[in-house]
């Protein structure tokens, strides 16, 4: 499984974060945790990745996607 950091654009309150969060879900093999108040999403991805189907998710649910970046875990791994 790998993690990866979504850096989201014009996420204001708990209603924004759970459109995205609903729309990451939807997709195969993600478990999205968003937070609005940092402006992102922690995604949990099992299988084959697709960043296309991530921007597509988020734009189709009102916001853009500044940044993709894999989320390093301890010791930068």
């Amino acid at each position: 499984m790998m993690k990866k950091i979504v850096k989201i654009k014009g996420m204001t309150c708990e209603h924004c974060q759970k459109r995205v969060e609903t729309a990451l879900n939807k997709l195969p093999g993600v478990k999205a945790d968003v937070n609005h108040k940092k402006d992102q999403a922690i995604l949990s991805v099992k299988g084959a990745w697709n960043e296309e189907a991530v921007r597509n998710a988020v734009a189709d649910a009102g916001y853009e996607v500044v940044s993709i970046d894999y989320k390093k875990g301890f010791l930068g791994r």
